[in-house]
C-alpha cells in the first residue's frame, strides 16, 4: 500500500504553444508526450519530464479553450517544485532567469534546502530545489540533448505545496489515510514525507485562513498524483479511500499509466498513478513527443481530433541545442 512519492503534477495553461516554448527552451525539460485530454478531446495535454519520461519527473498541462485566469488563494495546490542537483545549480539558474527575463525571488532556504521560486507567463507558481543534501527518492535523468548543462539541469519533481484553511483535518487525512509523516515545521509551513522521503516524496502544507478561496483557471494546478507500484496497489487504495468515506473515480486506464482519483479537500484533487507502462510504447526514445499520440480507444477519432487541436511543431530530433 506504500505511496512511493510524487508521480506528476497537472496544471492549466492559457497557451499550449507558449507552454511548450517555456518548458523546452527556458526550463530545459523534455516533451515526452503530446496528446489530448482523454475526457475533453479538443484540449491538448502536454507532458514534460526527464530524458526518459520517468515517473516522478513529469509536469503536465491542459489548455482548456476559453477558461478564465485562475486566482491564487487558500485551498489550492499552490506551487510545484523541480529538483536540481546542487546549490551551485541554483546560482546558474539565477543568471539564466535574469538573462531570459523570468521573474524570480532569488535564492532562499526552507527546511534546510536552498530554493529559487519563479513564475511563468500565466503566473503559475514554481520553485527549483537543491538536492545538495537530499536523501530519499532518487532523481531522474536530465534531458541529455536539452539546452541546459547536465550538471545544472532539472531532474524531476520536488515537494508539492498545498495551501489549506482547515489544517487539522488535512494533517489527519495525510497521516492517517495516506500514511505521510510530518517531519518539520517552519511557521505556517509543515513538511510531510512519504515512502523513502526526500525531495521526491514530500508535500509542504501551508496553513492559511487569511487569503480568500482560490479559484481554478489557467495559471493554477489542476491536480497532483502520487506514485504506486501497480494495479493491485491501486485497487488497494481504491478500497481504502472508499472505506474511510471518500468518493473515488474508480479505476481509470490512462494508457501511459493507470489511475485513481479522489477529492480529499475543497479544490484539492489527488490522483494515484502506477509507474508503468510509461511513454515509450508508441514512440521511440529519439522522437518522444514529436507526434500527436493518442491512446488506442481514441485512435479511431484521430481525424476528428486533429481538426479540433491546432498543430504545434514539437520536432526537436532534427535540431541541435547549444548548452548555455
Amino acid at each position: 500500500m506504500e505511496i512511493k512519492g510524487i508521480h506528476h503534477v497537472t496544471a492549466i495553461t492559457s497557451s499550449a504553444e507558449k507552454n511548450y516554448e517555456f518548458f523546452t527552451y527556458v526550463l530545459g525539460m523534455r516533451l515526452v508526450k503530446k496528446t489530448v485530454n482523454q475526457d475533453d478531446i479538443q484540449t491538448y495535454h502536454l507532458f514534460f519530464a526527464d530524458d526518459k519520461g520517468s515517473p516522478g519527473t513529469d509536469m503536465t498541462f491542459f489548455d482548456f479553450p476559453g477558461i478564465p485566469k485562475g486566482v491564487h488563494g487558500t485551498n489550492e495546490i499552490s506551487k510545484t517544485s523541480f529538483r536540481v542537483p546542487s546549490d551551485a545549480a541554483l546560482d546558474y539558474w539565477v543568471k539564466r532567469f535574469d538573462r531570459l527575463e523570468v521573474k524570480h525571488t532569488g535564492i532562499k532556504e526552507q527546511f534546510g534546502k536552498k530554493t529559487l521560486s519563479f513564475v511563468d507567463f500565466d503566473d503559475q507558481q514554481y520553485q527549483l530545489i537543491s538536492d545538495e543534501f537530499n536523501q530519499g527518492v532518487k532523481p531522474g535523468t536530465p534531458w541529455q540533448k536539452g539546452p541546459v548543462p547536465l550538471e545544472y539541469a532539472i531532474t524531476g519533481l520536488g515537494p508539492v505545496f498545498i495551501r489549506i484553511a482547515n489544517f487539522d483535518y488535512f494533517k489527519e487525512m495525510l497521516e492517517k489515510v495516506l500514511l505521510f509523516k510530518e517531519v518539520a515545521q517552519e511557521g505556517p509551513f509543515h513538511l510531510f514525507e512519504v515512502g523513502e522521503g526526500g525531495n521526491g516524496a514530500s508535500v509542504i502544507v501551508e496553513h492559511n485562513t487569511i487569503l480568500p478561496q482560490a479559484r481554478q483557471g489557467y495559471g493554477t494546478v489542476h491536480h497532483t498524483a502520487f506514485r504506486v507500484e501497480d494495479r493491485s496497489v491501486l485497487d488497494g487504495w481504491d478500497e481504502r479511500m472508499r472505506s474511510v468515506g471518500f468518493r473515488t473515480s474508480g479505476y481509470v486506464n490512462r494508457h501511459f499509466f493507470e489511475s485513481l482519483y479522489a477529492r480529499v479537500a475543497p479544490q484539492i484533487l489527488f490522483e494515484f498513478a502506477t509507474d508503468g507502462p510509461g511513454f515509450m510504447g508508441d514512440e521511440p526514445y529519439e522522437t518522444l513527443g514529436e507526434k500527436l499520440s493518442l491512446p488506442p480507444f481514441l485512435e479511431p477519432q484521430r481525424a476528428e481530433i486533429e481538426k479540433l487541436v491546432r498543430p504545434i511543431d514539437t520536432v526537436r530530433s532534427t535540431k541541435a541545442f547549444i548548452k548555455e
